[in-house]
């Protein structure tokens, strides 16, 4: 990402199979050749969540952002907007269906491509919620890492607002070394961002 500039790449965190597939159709048939970086990783393939229908295939082209549609249908409810990147919404995601009262005051918003950055579609998105509502950013990596330090100038400059932090603090490695470790800061960092204060 400290590399994306003057249009020279793309970037891109997929979170379904339909916009991996539009993606790569996409990067295919641009007219302006641009080396393409997915950053989606191996465990989605067998995530049993990330799936998409034949008609998504067959239909519909790539969204740089994806809306929560469920959160739309009760939009004036919302006091949190969560905006994230890959794989993370699908533990955000299950762990809202686990507590289904509280789910109803957050919005998941998805960043697939984060270079070009999409600006006017993710405005239009949190647009669709109240304006005083909070804003986290999301991520399972390190705060040195993934897409925080890339994301946060450009959502302040945005939205006008300053989103809140949440994920793993900086660090030296990217893993944790311990799978049960892992596990249990990534629950940590799901209930922060979903129901702590």
């Amino acid at each position: 990402l400290q590399l994306a500039a003057e249009g020279n790449i793309r970037i891109a965190n997929c979170t379904t199979p339909a916009q991996y597939f539009h993606l790569l159709r996409l990067q295919a048939r641009h007219p302006t050749r641009r080396p393409l970086v997915v950053m989606t990783p191996k465990s989605l393939l067998r995530h049993p969540s990330a799936r998409s229908s034949i008609a998504d295939l067959s239909e519909g082209a790539f969204e740089p952002v994806l809306q929560d549609e469920e959160a739309l249908a009760r939009a004036s409810e919302v006091e949190r907007i969560l905006l994230c990147s890959g794989k993370v919404y699908y533990d955000l995601l299950a762990a809202a269906a686990d507590r289904p009262e509280r789910r109803t005051r957050a919005a998941i918003i998805r960043l697939e491509r984060l270079y070009p950055f999409p600006a006017e579609r993710l405005r239009a998105a949190a647009g669709a919620f109240p304006g005083d509502a909070e804003l986290r950013w999301v991520q399972e990596e390190p705060a040195n890492m993934g897409a925080w330090s890339f994301v946060r100038p450009r959502l302040e400059d945005l939205l006008g607002r300053h989103p809140v932090y949440v994920g793993r603090p900086a660090k030296a490695s990217p893993a944790e070394g311990y799978a049960g470790k892992h596990a249990q800061r990534q629950n940590q960092l799901v209930r922060k961002a979903l129901f702590e204060e």
